[in-house]
């Protein structure tokens, strides 16, 4: 009998749009004798759908015609079963049944932990990172000061909140500056490269802080790393046990690596009837260009986070390496990367669907051992609860 999958993506975020990318090139890559998948699209406005044309990239280009062709569902459990709900009707009914899920988004709102966090009150089990593992890997502030605590470099940083910023901007100007030019803004809690920017001075600083803020409250400005090589490197595991892919250094067209290079680069990538490959088309050289004492430095590196952060399933960590001096910092953890870094395994003679295998199972073994837990007691302090005595009135009403 085949594993019930559905496959989450989409959500109310900038990053909509790849996640829907990803997803899909996953769908087409799952081994169907072994799942029997299940599309579940979340539109803009967090309306849940499901539906065969989900697979479709086609669908996409006119959701708002396009939805009365899919069911408008809700995620429900019923006598220890998962189900997709219909939410339209005068009765319940039941859509199909689920095993497991695959979150393939992107983005806050849903990579954040957000979806982890309704994914474990409903109980259903899912692949990859929870919502500690999911909410660290995206915020960039946060991530950084846990990391730094634990002695795995990262670039210097200035942090703060929009309101801050515009409360007293001259002195975090005066920060900035501090770290010294060029420096990278960035919106603390985005991925993709969205709102990212490279300044040169406090001019061109202070319109990228502007532009980053129309996507986020919180922004981190880091010094810039010169000689720059970015080098990726993808993990794969659990809390038992990890394994790294061998590193991809990305080559970018811009000064920074953009969303441009990561998603538009040439338009070539097709995805079903078009659409790009996301930053499975991006330039790259695997192995990566550097010596084998940095080669695996690196890779203990990312063992190290990927367990710190508390991460599972298969995640993309980026590095960026000042190739004078030698050194290298941690960027960030992509906890669900696009296209699941599946191109990084390639290169270890792990294919795609393999790799996707092999992520499920570890999510099935974790729910297995985390169902074996004791989750609640037998006994019950509500019993006799008189007001506000507390359980001191316990005893009084037995009287």
């Amino acid at each position: 009998m085949r594993i019930k999958l559905g496959v989450i993506f989409g959500g109310q975020t900038v990053e909509h749009e790849v996640s829907i990318i990803s997803a899909l090139q996953a769908i087409s890559n799952l081994n169907e004798d072994k799942y029997d998948v299940v599309p579940i699209y979340i539109t803009k406005d967090k309306i849940w759908y499901t539906g065969h044309l989900l697979r479709d990239m086609d669908f996409y280009k006119d959701v708002l015609s396009n939805k009365k062709y899919v069911k408008e569902v809700t995620l429900c459990k019923i006598d220890g079963h998962f189900y997709l709900e219909a939410t339209k009707g005068l009765f319940r009914k039941l859509i199909t049944e689920l095993d497991i899920v695959l979150p393939i988004v992107h983005g806050n709102n849903v990579e954040d932990g957000t979806l982890c966090g309704y994914l474990d009150t409903v109980g259903i089990p899912y692949v990859g990172s929870h919502v500690l593992g999911s909410s660290l890997g995206q915020d960039k502030v946060v991530m950084k000061q846990l990391m730094k605590s634990e002695g795995i470099p990262v670039v210097s940083y200035v942090w703060f909140y929009d309101n801050e910023y515009f409360a007293n901007k001259d002195k975090y100007l005066s920060d900035i500056e501090s770290l010294g030019f060029p420096v990278v803004v960035k919106p603390a809690t985005l991925g993709s490269s969205v709102g990212i920017s490279i300044s040169h001075d406090l001019k061109e600083v202070d319109e990228a802080i502007i532009e980053a803020i129309k996507y986020d409250k919180k922004i981190i400005v880091e010094k810039a790393v010169s000689n720059l090589v970015e080098v990726n490197a993808s993990v794969l595991g659990n809390s038992e046990y990890q394994k790294v892919s061998p590193l991809e250094e990305v080559m970018g067209i811009d000064e920074i690596l953009s969303f441009t290079d990561k998603y538009l680069g040439g338009g070539k990538g097709k995805v079903s009837k078009g659409g790009s490959k996301g930053m499975a088309s991006t330039s790259r050289i695997v192995p990566a260009r550097i010596s084998k004492e940095l080669t695996q430095d690196i890779k203990d590196t990312s063992k190290k986070v990927f367990r710190l952060l508390n991460l599972s399933g298969v995640v993309r960590i980026d590095y960026l390496i000042d190739k004078k001096s030698n050194k290298f910092y941690v960027n960030e953890p992509n906890v669900i990367p696009g296209s699941l870094a599946f191109y990084l395994w390639k290169e270890d003679n792990l294919s795609y669907k393999d790799l996707l295998d092999e992520i499920i199972q570890i999510a099935i073994k974790d729910y297995k051992n985390s169902e074996k837990k004791i989750r609640n007691f037998d006994s019950n302090i509500l019993e006799g609860y008189n007001g506000s005595k507390g359980v001191k009135g316990v005893k009084g009403l037995k009287k």
